[in-house]
């Protein structure tokens, strides 16, 4: 295992990888999310109907631009956030159960959760200004609109036009329902990730590599996918709101429900699988590759002693 700081760097860089494989998705979701917003069914657009057809509308009336909309935006969160789960997880692990277990060794359902919970929190609270921005950006559409519109440059004019209008509280909008929505992923990601790992090679005698870490990101995704999509969509529309639309959290998913059906929490959920699935491949695949190769690196310019504490 790297240092802290090599776990956060290669778990930054495996996110940046995969984030440039699956943005398309994700800007198909955020629209889906949007679009019907505090709408009566019968009346609700159906402009976005699934994950390849929103591609294709996309790419037909807005070219390539329009489907990486907000993608230097999406590097930076992922790096924010991965390297905090990625680095972060494994030492609050390791210093828990040598506190609980007596064993840093040992795993525990129960401590695996809440380190994946708390390390991804921590992230989803350090990034939560720039994932605000890319949600706007990807929602923009000039063709096709769906929920508010903002109009943003790019990042940077998206990043000012928010604070010199709302101040540093209006790019913190909606970090509860981030932090919520990050804390249900991350608190079955990383643990179904192991967990799914041992029992590959353990029952089916799967060795360390390639197809094994493929596996067990499969079976992480589909999980981390179920858990995170309802507190995702809330996520979406208080980030893209305009004024105080939402109060809070609850006041979003009641009015949502209330107004849309319960069904309404699941707008999205196949162009979100369609992303998170070959998102969380690569990023744990690659996380592996890239974890082994700053260890590397770290043995040849750190000492000793600072790896063995690592």
């Amino acid at each position: 295992m790297s240092t802290t700081a090599g776990a956060f760097l290669s778990g930054g860089i495996a996110a940046c990888g995969a984030v440039t494989a699956t943005h398309p998705f994700e800007t198909v979701k955020i629209r889906m999310q949007l679009q019907g917003e505090l709408q009566t069914k019968g009346h609700q657009p159906h402009h976005y109907r699934g994950p390849f057809h929103g591609v294709g509308v996309i790419v037909r009336n807005e070219g390539l631009r329009g489907i990486y909309r907000g993608i230097g935006c999406a590097y930076v969160y992922q790096v924010l956030l991965n390297g905090c789960r990625l680095g972060f997880y494994e030492p609050m692990r390791h210093g828990l159960a040598t506190l609980l277990l007596r064993d840093s060794t040992k795993q525990n359902l129960g401590i695996n959760m809440f380190c994946g919970a708390s390390s991804g929190i921590i992230g989803a609270a350090a990034g939560s200004p720039f994932f605000l921005i890319k949600t706007r950006l990807q929602s923009y559409s000039p063709f096709l609109p769906v929920g508010t519109q903002h109009n943003y440059r790019n990042a940077f004019d998206g990043i000012s036009q928010v604070y010199k209008a709302e101040g540093l509280r209006g790019l913190y909008r909606g970090v509860d329902a981030a932090m919520i929505r990050t804390g249900f992923g991350s608190s079955v990601q990383l643990p179904t990730y192991f967990f799914a790992k041992r029992r590959l090679v353990r029952h089916l005698g799967m060795e360390e590599g390639a197809p094994l870490h493929l596996a067990s990101s499969t079976i992480s995704g589909f999980v981390v996918c179920c858990f995170m999509h309802p507190p995702d969509t809330i996520m979406s529309r208080m980030y893209n709101q305009n004024g105080n639309l939402y109060t809070g959290v609850f006041d979003c998913l009641g009015k949502t429900i209330r107004t849309e059906g319960f069904l309404a929490i699941y707008k999205g959920f196949l162009p979100h699988l369609a992303r998170i699935l070959p998102h969380t491949i690569l990023t744990l695949s690659l996380a592996e590759q890239t974890n082994k190769f700053v260890r590397r690196i770290e043995q040849r310019i750190l000492p000793a002693s600072t790896l063995g504490k690592a």
